[in-house]
């Protein structure tokens, strides 16, 4: 492993899990980005480091993108206590908010959890990915246009997987998309899910941003800021 500069950021990149949501590509994107900004990256393909207490002392940053799979205890304790004590963590889509489904300590931690993404019309449907695509909005909240993350962003529209998602009143709620009432969907009135939120945990920030299902979603100018600031929102050098 490199050896760091005193004084230089830290951020690990934890990537894995389910194929589909591209983590190798999708967090590709962003390593440049966080070596601009001063970070040194560190690149992990499984959970397993957050054990390690004395490695997870000096990350400044954790961006995860590791969707279902599972996690140890150690692991999980490990992550928990580093959020706590300062280190920050962000993410994106399934990567964050659909990750360690089997473990309840760490949907706390994290605030929401994916529930579904709904699809298109049955006779719409072509049996792949694409089945769950739709046009929808993500509205800034009023807290999300004073927000650094957010601000000055209006709201926009996407072609790509809508998250459902169930979350606690602990989030700060930067942005909303609202589910719709359609004829083959069974709920009867529009449910709103969170898109884009922030948490206070401990001393640590945790930064989620349900847009992001693959690097053309990503690559999107709103979901690319967006991201962005809420890396640099969420490391540790920020929260002080």
């Amino acid at each position: 492993m490199t050896q760091a500069v005193p004084g230089t950021r830290r951020a690990l990149v934890v990537r894995g899990g389910w194929d589909g949501h591209q983590p190798e590509a999708a967090t590709d994107l962003f390593l440049p980005f966080l070596r601009e900004q001063g970070f040194e990256v560190q690149v992990e393909t499984e959970p397993e480091v957050y054990a390690d207490r004395e490695r997870m002392a000096g990350i400044d940053l954790i961006l995860q993108s590791t969707t279902m799979t599972e996690i140890s205890w150690d692991a999980l304790v490990g992550l928990r206590a580093a959020v706590a004590a300062g280190t920050g963590l962000a993410g994106w889509h399934g990567g964050i908010a659909d990750s360690f489904r089997n473990s309840s300590d760490y949907l706390q931690l994290v605030g929401g959890q994916f529930a579904t993404h709904p699809a298109k019309a049955p006779e719409e449907r072509v049996g792949d990915q694409t089945d769950n695509y739709l046009r929808y909005t993500v509205e800034i909240t009023d807290l999300g246009r004073s927000h650094v993350i957010t601000a000055g962003i209006e709201d926009f529209e996407l072609d790509t997987e809508q998250y459902w998602v169930l979350h606690d009143d602990l989030i700060d709620v930067l942005a909303t998309t609202t589910h719709p009432v359609r004829p083959w969907h069974p709920w009867h009135r529009p449910v709103v899910s969170p898109a884009i939120w922030t948490r206070l945990w401990g001393s640590g920030r945790i930064f989620v941003a349900t847009p992001g299902h693959g690097p053309d979603v990503l690559e999107d100018v709103n979901v690319r800021t967006v991201i962005e600031r809420g890396l640099l929102w969420a490391s540790r050098t920020e929260s002080e």
